[in-house]
């Protein structure tokens, strides 16, 4: 194990690889992992990611937190590289600070709550093998009971978006939200999406450094709608593989900052949205955006408290 110095600069996705890696492709996956003060499920994810792939795996733990005892002694146990980052990043962020210098043709940004799936990962690359034209593949989410979470969805239109945001909870049967999470089955075939989830994800480095990265103005939450949307406007496609399956522990940082994160998941949304219909003509959109999560986010916390 080997441990970064935070001070070091580091170079921006897209940046140039070493000298003595010019011209060449490292073999197998750098798989990253954005964590803050992980607990046991750290563990998990390393040791069933050994069962993900035959091929070489380069784990590298990007520790956004300030205590690194669980990411130390985790990185140990299975040989994978520490980077401390000396403040919080975010998921964007240090996803990115993960991601620099890879030399791999494949990258992976995951969740330190997930567990794989016994060759999960060898099916996502002989899925992106298969499609030459997409930059992102993700697998099927699995929750504990088995049942799936909608992880490959199409980009929102405003009605859509806003349906899905306003109703989902008090009204998870609304048409928008159908509409918004149509198509995710399990079964069948592969197909593209216009984004997949950050929580797990199988990028062609190629095209994630061709588009910058994650965009870092969003800390946690909306950067991966965003990823898969900037993908498919450069070109490349977002594909859904379900044959490849990982659980999804899901909810470790919730549970613990459940304020926090309802407020940074708000922000992120209007963001997003107001980036999305940013025209002159607009506002009134966006004045709307804004009141209606603001208000969205003063019932969840309520409810939350």
């Amino acid at each position: 194990m080997s441990a970064d110095d935070p001070t070091a600069p580091r170079p921006a996705p897209g940046a140039d690889a070493p000298a003595d890696a010019a011209g060449a492709t490292a073999a197998g996956f750098r798989v990253v992992c954005v964590v803050y003060h992980p607990g046991d499920e750290l563990e998990d994810f390393a040791a069933s990611l050994a069962l993900a792939t035959t091929a070489p795996v380069e784990l590298v733990l990007v520790d956004n937190g300030t205590d690194h005892t669980v990411t130390r002694h985790v990185a140990e146990r299975h040989g994978a590289r520490v980077v401390l980052p000396g403040s919080n990043l975010g998921y964007g962020g240090g996803a990115n600070a993960g991601a620099s210098g890879a030399t791999q043709r494949w990258l992976v940004v995951a969740n330190s709550d997930l567990v794989w799936g016994p060759g999960s990962l060898d099916v996502l690359a002989a899925a992106a093998d298969r499609h030459e034209g997409a930059g992102a593949f993700g697998p099927a989410l699995l929750n504990l009971d088995g049942t799936v979470y909608p992880s490959a969805r199409e980009l929102p239109s405003l009605t859509q978006g806003a349906g899905h945001a306003l109703f989902a909870r008090v009204w998870p049967s609304n048409p928008w939200t159908q509409a918004y999470h149509r198509r995710q089955e399990v079964v069948g075939d592969e197909r593209v999406a216009g984004w997949l989830s950050g929580a797990c994800l199988l990028l062609r480095r190629e095209a994630f450094e061709a588009v910058g990265g994650f965009d870092t103005s969003y800390f946690m939450f909306f950067e991966d709608l965003d990823l898969g949307e900037r993908l498919g406007l450069a070109g490349w496609h977002n594909v859904y593989v379900p044959g490849a399956r990982v659980t999804h522990v899901g909810g470790t940082s919730w549970r613990a900052r459940p304020a926090t994160m309802i407020s940074a998941h708000h922000r992120s949304a209007a963001r997003y949205l107001t980036r999305r219909y940013h025209r002159w003509y607009e506002w009134p959109v966006r004045v709307a955006i804004r009141v209606g999560l603001k208000a969205r986010e003063l019932l969840e916390l309520r409810a939350a408290h």
